[in-house]
Protein backbone atom coordinates (compact mmCIF):
# COMPACT_ATOMS: atom_id res chain seq x y z
CA UNK A 1 0.00 0.00 0.00
CA UNK A 2 1.32 3.10 -0.84
CA UNK A 3 0.44 6.95 0.06
CA UNK A 4 -3.04 7.87 -0.86
CA UNK A 5 -1.51 10.87 -2.84
CA UNK A 6 0.44 8.83 -5.21
CA UNK A 7 -2.91 7.45 -6.86
CA UNK A 8 -1.89 5.49 -10.20
CA UNK A 9 0.25 7.98 -11.83
CA UNK A 10 3.59 5.82 -12.50
CA UNK A 11 6.08 9.04 -12.24
CA UNK A 12 4.60 9.69 -8.94
CA UNK A 13 4.60 5.99 -7.92
CA UNK A 14 8.47 5.87 -8.62
CA UNK A 15 9.05 8.92 -6.88
CA UNK A 16 7.26 7.56 -3.85
CA UNK A 17 8.84 4.23 -3.89
CA UNK A 18 12.18 5.18 -4.67
CA UNK A 19 13.26 8.85 -3.11
CA UNK A 20 10.51 10.17 -1.04
CA UNK A 21 11.52 10.53 2.42
CA UNK A 22 14.43 8.27 1.61
CA UNK A 23 17.62 9.95 3.72
CA UNK A 24 20.06 10.97 1.57
CA UNK A 25 23.48 12.47 2.24
CA UNK A 26 25.23 12.83 -1.07
CA UNK A 27 25.82 16.60 -1.96
CA UNK A 28 25.08 16.24 -5.53
CA UNK A 29 21.59 14.53 -5.11
CA UNK A 30 21.19 17.06 -1.89
CA UNK A 31 21.55 19.90 -4.48
CA UNK A 32 19.33 18.50 -7.11
CA UNK A 33 16.48 18.05 -4.75
CA UNK A 34 16.83 21.30 -3.95
CA UNK A 35 16.39 22.75 -7.05
CA UNK A 36 13.65 20.04 -8.23
CA UNK A 37 12.07 21.33 -4.99
CA UNK A 38 12.77 25.35 -5.75
CA UNK A 39 11.43 24.90 -9.71
CA UNK A 40 8.29 23.58 -8.17
CA UNK A 41 7.60 27.01 -6.01
CA UNK A 42 3.72 27.66 -7.75
CA UNK A 43 3.91 24.80 -10.21
CA UNK A 44 2.61 21.11 -9.76
CA UNK A 45 4.60 18.55 -8.70
CA UNK A 46 4.40 16.22 -11.20
CA UNK A 47 5.08 18.21 -13.92
CA UNK A 48 8.34 18.94 -12.20
CA UNK A 49 9.45 15.28 -11.86
CA UNK A 50 8.09 14.93 -15.59
CA UNK A 51 10.44 17.73 -16.84
CA UNK A 52 13.85 16.30 -14.72
CA UNK A 53 15.86 14.51 -17.59
CA UNK A 54 15.42 18.74 -19.19
CA UNK A 55 16.73 19.82 -15.45
CA UNK A 56 19.04 17.51 -15.64
CA UNK A 57 20.82 18.04 -19.38
CA UNK A 58 20.46 22.00 -18.85
CA UNK A 59 22.08 21.83 -15.41
CA UNK A 60 24.92 19.43 -16.16
CA UNK A 61 23.52 16.83 -14.14
CA UNK A 62 22.94 19.32 -11.24
CA UNK A 63 26.75 19.66 -10.86
CA UNK A 64 26.64 22.64 -8.65
CA UNK A 65 30.61 23.21 -9.48
CA UNK A 66 29.51 24.11 -12.76
CA UNK A 67 26.15 26.26 -12.32
CA UNK A 68 27.99 28.54 -9.92
CA UNK A 69 29.91 30.02 -13.33
CA UNK A 70 26.66 29.96 -15.53
CA UNK A 71 26.81 33.49 -17.31
CA UNK A 72 24.17 35.36 -19.41
CA UNK A 73 24.70 32.93 -22.20
CA UNK A 74 24.09 30.10 -20.52
CA UNK A 75 21.20 31.14 -18.53
CA UNK A 76 19.53 32.43 -22.17
CA UNK A 77 20.46 28.75 -23.55
CA UNK A 78 18.72 27.00 -20.60
CA UNK A 79 15.43 29.54 -21.32
CA UNK A 80 15.84 28.40 -24.84
CA UNK A 81 15.79 24.89 -24.30
CA UNK A 82 12.33 23.22 -25.03
CA UNK A 83 10.24 21.91 -22.46
CA UNK A 84 12.55 24.02 -19.96
CA UNK A 85 10.11 26.07 -17.38
CA UNK A 86 10.62 29.86 -18.80
CA UNK A 87 11.10 31.76 -15.61
CA UNK A 88 14.45 34.25 -15.59
CA UNK A 89 14.21 34.41 -11.84
CA UNK A 90 13.74 30.35 -11.15
CA UNK A 91 16.85 29.81 -13.37
CA UNK A 92 19.00 32.83 -12.37
CA UNK A 93 18.13 31.16 -8.60
CA UNK A 94 19.85 28.37 -9.47
CA UNK A 95 23.04 29.77 -10.14
CA UNK A 96 22.91 32.04 -7.11
CA UNK A 97 21.74 28.75 -4.93
CA UNK A 98 24.93 26.77 -6.78
CA UNK A 99 27.34 30.03 -5.39
CA UNK A 100 25.54 30.00 -1.93
CA UNK A 101 26.01 25.76 -1.91
CA UNK A 102 29.66 26.09 -2.35
CA UNK A 103 29.96 28.65 0.46
CA UNK A 104 28.06 26.26 3.05
CA UNK A 105 30.00 23.32 1.79
CA UNK A 106 33.47 25.56 2.49
CA UNK A 107 32.09 25.91 5.83
CA UNK A 108 30.93 22.75 6.93
CA UNK A 109 32.86 20.24 4.54
CA UNK A 110 29.65 19.13 3.60
CA UNK A 111 25.81 20.84 2.59
CA UNK A 112 25.08 17.40 3.85
CA UNK A 113 26.78 18.19 7.25
CA UNK A 114 24.77 21.35 7.11
CA UNK A 115 21.25 20.33 6.63
CA UNK A 116 21.43 16.74 8.84
CA UNK A 117 22.51 19.23 11.29
CA UNK A 118 19.58 20.76 11.91
CA UNK A 119 17.90 17.02 13.06
CA UNK A 120 21.21 15.72 14.92
CA UNK A 121 21.72 13.62 12.07
CA UNK A 122 18.35 11.29 12.03
CA UNK A 123 15.27 11.36 10.27
CA UNK A 124 11.82 12.68 12.20
CA UNK A 125 8.72 11.75 12.53
CA UNK A 126 5.66 14.30 13.96
CA UNK A 127 2.47 12.95 14.99
CA UNK A 128 0.21 15.36 13.04
CA UNK A 129 -2.64 16.17 14.39
CA UNK A 130 -4.33 17.68 11.46
CA UNK A 131 -3.24 15.97 8.32
CA UNK A 132 0.43 16.64 7.09
CA UNK A 133 1.33 20.42 7.29
CA UNK A 134 2.83 22.56 4.27
CA UNK A 135 5.40 23.65 6.36
CA UNK A 136 6.62 23.77 10.55
CA UNK A 137 9.14 25.36 12.78
CA UNK A 138 12.19 23.26 11.49
CA UNK A 139 11.20 24.15 7.95
CA UNK A 140 10.99 28.24 8.99
CA UNK A 141 14.19 27.79 10.90
CA UNK A 142 16.27 26.17 8.15
CA UNK A 143 14.25 28.40 5.23
CA UNK A 144 15.42 31.65 7.40
CA UNK A 145 19.09 30.34 7.55
CA UNK A 146 19.16 29.73 3.91
CA UNK A 147 17.30 33.24 3.44
CA UNK A 148 20.59 34.40 5.54
CA UNK A 149 22.85 32.62 3.53
CA UNK A 150 21.91 34.27 -0.11
CA UNK A 151 19.55 31.19 -1.21
CA UNK A 152 16.51 32.37 -3.56
CA UNK A 153 13.06 30.30 -3.56
CA UNK A 154 13.62 28.92 -0.32
CA UNK A 155 10.43 29.63 1.86
CA UNK A 156 9.20 27.21 4.85
CA UNK A 157 6.78 25.65 2.45
CA UNK A 158 9.76 24.91 -0.17
CA UNK A 159 11.95 23.86 2.83
CA UNK A 160 9.21 21.44 4.02
CA UNK A 161 9.01 19.77 1.10
CA UNK A 162 12.72 19.32 1.20
CA UNK A 163 12.80 17.86 4.07
CA UNK A 164 10.52 15.55 2.81
CA UNK A 165 12.47 14.96 -0.21
CA UNK A 166 15.72 14.18 1.23
CA UNK A 167 14.71 12.24 4.33
CA UNK A 168 15.05 14.62 7.36
CA UNK A 169 11.46 14.28 7.66
CA UNK A 170 9.32 10.85 6.87
CA UNK A 171 5.87 11.87 6.45
CA UNK A 172 5.17 8.59 4.54
CA UNK A 173 1.36 8.21 6.18
CA UNK A 174 0.98 5.43 8.91
CA UNK A 175 -0.54 2.63 6.75
CA UNK A 176 2.14 3.34 4.03
CA UNK A 177 4.44 0.36 3.37
CA UNK A 178 6.94 2.68 2.75
CA UNK A 179 6.19 4.25 6.13
CA UNK A 180 7.68 0.88 8.33
CA UNK A 181 10.46 0.16 5.92
CA UNK A 182 12.25 3.59 5.99
CA UNK A 183 11.91 3.40 9.95
CA UNK A 184 13.18 -0.06 10.22
CA UNK A 185 15.86 0.89 7.97
CA UNK A 186 17.33 4.41 9.51
CA UNK A 187 17.40 6.10 12.87
CA UNK A 188 14.20 8.32 13.57
CA UNK A 189 13.46 10.27 16.01
CA UNK A 190 9.36 10.55 16.72
CA UNK A 191 7.87 14.01 17.90
CA UNK A 192 4.62 15.11 19.44
CA UNK A 193 3.43 17.58 17.24
CA UNK A 194 4.37 19.40 14.16
CA UNK A 195 5.94 22.60 15.69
Amino acid sequence: MRCSWVGDDPILIKYHDEEFCVPTRDDRELFERLILESMQCGLNWRLILSKREIFRECFDEFDFEKISRYDDEKIQKILSTAGMIRSVNKIRSVVNNARCFLKIRDEFGSFSRYIWNFSDDVSLEYDHLDGIPSKNSLSEKIAADLKSRGFKYVGAVVIYSYLQSIGIINDHEKNCDRYLQLKNLYPTKKLRDNS
